[in-house]
């Protein structure tokens, strides 16, 4: 029989005590006062066998409500979409997975070339000049780059829309606190950035604007006309994208970014429970010195063969402190490449017919619960998520639902006070019309049940 880890036995335990010259484990504790050592038995099951254990382990997992069992409505950041198998494959393999730190690049070529591959797949979706190795999530990249403009235009206001993440909104709050860097929030109207509001914000003072492309609610942001705006004030233009909708809607590249950020869950990374996930970050190229994090680049050895190495680490590890654009210090180098291997799989036809899929299946959620009767916020175009009044609260709704092996949308109430009784729903891909049909049908039905009890 093969053991995971052979276990200690009582000849292993007595052999140990004797070659370290006591009689028993509890002669190891005798510096402690007997009057406060920990006399009862701890509130812990009985250990069992190995096989009792994995059959107790396997029930409890069982109980989950994963998205290959429920249909999932729920989005918010975090998005069940297509993984092409392959990318298991490629990232179980030891060589990547066991893989730390490529500081020597004459070991570590498979790791740096799996690096420069996702950096020249990021610029190519977002159309910037550079990306660095990954960051940890979407939120903290964003904080990153409103770090990075502070510092860059020495100013101390940054500007960011409500329709960004909420979470990523209280991220950036985290790290300007701490650079005394004032954060003030642009209002929205009808779902997107109000931008009279953001004109009228806009001073000398102000070091970047922050957006979401498609923001929070899924809808389409004017970010050209908002970088117009932030530029003529000498500010940096920060936008924050789902890579996925890269695939169809035209990159922050080409619309005046000056930064680009996210978080490239949607490419081949599991919803896990929240983590661990992967953000991007991007810049034109009169910003690249300012990256936090490292890059990789492409060079030549002495004999003319192609090979990879670390380019640039402008981090305190190895510059001077005062120099150092972030604390940073390490990058997501796994999650990186699993991104990189579904994004390859997929190919640039298959995430534009995959970024369609997302537009056309919200679209028919849309149209289905306006059927209904249902208040669908907003008339313009979406991508992945709708905002739909459902007249009742979110948190009953959802438990119907999920009696019914359906996994219910983001209730907005607790973010948003006065968009109780709203749900973020989101459509992907992966979504049947036979599943959103359901959604739809016991929605209505859970509303009609409630409102009949309260009438």
């Amino acid at each position: 029989m093969k053991h995971r880890y052979i276990p200690m036995t009582e000849t292993d335990r007595k052999e140990m005590l004797e070659t370290i010259g006591v009689s028993s484990v509890d002669e190891l504790f005798e510096a402690i006062p007997e009057a406060v050592r920990f006399k009862g038995d701890y509130n812990i099951k009985k250990a069992k066998s190995e096989s009792a254990l994995t059959k107790e382990l396997m029930q409890l997992a069982a109980k989950n409500a994963d998205t290959t069992r429920y249909a999932s409505f729920l989005g918010a950041g975090v998005y069940d979409h297509y993984k092409p198998i392959i990318v298991d494959h490629v990232i179980s393999r030891s060589e990547f997975y066991t893989a730390y730190t490529p500081y020597q690049p004459e070991f570590s070529q498979g790791e740096l070339q799996a690096i420069f591959e996702f950096q020249t797949m990021i610029c190519e979706l977002t159309g910037m000049d550079i990306s660095n190795s990954s960051m940890y999530d979407g939120g903290t990249s964003l904080a990153e780059a409103a770090m990075l403009a502070a510092g860059h235009t020495k100013r101390k206001k940054i500007l960011i829309s409500e329709t960004v993440h909420p979470e990523a909104i209280d991220t950036v709050k985290t790290y300007a606190k701490g650079q005394s860097v004032e954060v003030v929030t642009i209002p929205r109207k009808d779902g997107v950035t109000d931008i009279e509001k953001l004109e009228s914000l806009m001073d000398d003072s102000t070091a970047a604007v922050l957006v979401q492309y498609p923001n929070f609610f899924g809808q389409i942001e004017d970010i050209e006309k908002m970088g117009e705006i932030t530029h003529a004030a000498k500010g940096l233009f920060v936008v924050s994208s789902n890579p996925l909708a890269l695939g169809i809607l035209t990159p922050p590249g080409k619309l005046g970014a000056d930064i680009a950020v996210g978080d490239a869950q949607p490419f081949g990374v599991p919803e896990a429970f929240g983590g661990p996930h992967i953000g991007y970050f991007a810049v034109t190229k009169k910003l690249m010195r300012k990256l936090p994090g490292r890059l990789v680049g492409e060079t030549v050895d002495e004999d003319g063969k192609r090979g990879y190495v670390l380019t640039l680490q402008a981090r305190e590890q190895h510059i001077r402190r005062d120099k150092a654009t972030s604390n940073i210090c390490s990058n997501q180098a796994l999650i990186a490449l699993a991104a990189s291997v579904a994004m390859t799989g997929l190919g640039k036809v298959g995430t534009q017919e995959m970024a369609y899929q997302n537009i056309v299946k919200t679209r028919y959620a849309k149209e289905a619960f306006e059927k209904e009767g249902f208040n669908v916020l907003s008339n313009q175009a979406h991508f992945n998520e709708i905002v739909v009044d459902l007249k009742v609260p979110v948190k009953e709704v959802n438990d119907y639902l999920f009696e019914r092996e359906i996994i219910g949308g983001y209730d907005l109430g607790l973010k948003f006070g006065e968009l109780k009784n709203h749900a973020l729903i989101a459509v992907t891909e992966q979504r049947t019309k036979e599943e959103i049909d359901a959604l739809v049908e016991y929605t209505a039905l859970c509303v009609q049940e409630m409102e009949a009890l309260n009438a």
